[in-house]
């Protein structure tokens, strides 16, 4: 990687300003001075300095957001403004979300440049579990249960795969449930209740896989995973 490329990235300023600091002599490589913004370096073997502070590159990273309501999934979009602009501490524009919630959905949503990992949490064949907590109008019944189990039919003819529906509470015509699907489908559990004549007035992730929301996170806060709940969303033996 070149060396201007990885302090841009680290968060060390433009690369007009990493530029400078590199003519300035500021840089170090494995204890030499560099000089030349183009020179190719290796983050994970050379020792890189600026002004005597060492770089710790990371090849890839893992972020929880506790989505809020008016943002979309999208690294870039012409109406709303978009999950990736609410983490302000990372420098790099390969930053994405790890699938979609709709536009007024909120909750767990984690935000990564892992494209491996992302691949195997959103292929249909891993079948990875995800957990929504929602607010219903219309009074959510047992019936409705085994229908979700047996599998909601939605856009006419497609059959949704067999998912658990909980029900919390009813109270003034207002249920409130939990739902776990296997499918990532266009606004899947709002159509799954409107086949039943019912409306989903709101929605929250609340896990995927074994990685639950963090409850301290307010509505546009984030934090980076740590390692045991990174282990636990690449942990194979959890999928259906």
């Amino acid at each position: 990687m070149r060396i201007d490329k990885l302090l841009a990235h680290s968060g060390f300023g433009t690369r007009k300003e990493v530029k400078e600091l590199i003519r300035k002599g500021y840089v170090t490589v494995n204890g030499e001075i560099i000089k030349k913004d183009k020179a190719h370096v290796d983050p994970m073997r050379d020792e890189i300095r600026v002004d005597d502070e060492k770089i710790i590159y990371e090849e890839y990273v893992y972020y929880m957001l506790n989505k809020p309501s008016g943002y979309v999934s999208a690294t870039e979009d012409n109406v709303y403004p978009t999950v990736v602009e609410l983490i302000d501490d990372y420098y790099r524009d390969d930053l994405f979300p790890v699938g979609r919630l709709d536009v007024d959905t909120e909750g767990l949503l984690i935000l990564t440049n892992d494209g491996v990992l992302a691949h195997q949490l959103l292929s249909p064949k891993r079948h990875c579990p995800k957990v929504y907590y929602a607010k219903i109008k219309g009074i959510v019944t047992e019936d409705d249960v085994q229908k979700f189990l047996k599998g909601i039919v939605i856009n006419d003819d497609y059959q949704c795969q067999s998912a658990h529906l909980t029900i919390l509470s009813i109270n003034h015509g207002e249920s409130e449930i939990e739902v776990e699907i296997y499918e990532g489908k266009f606004h899947q559990v709002k159509k799954m209740f409107l086949a039943l004549g019912k409306e989903v007035t709101y929605l929250k992730r609340i896990r995927m896989k074994e990685l639950y929301l963090d409850t301290s996170l307010q509505l546009g806060e984030y934090r980076r995973l740590t390692d045991e709940e990174l282990d636990r969303l690449k942990d194979e033996s959890v999928l259906q």
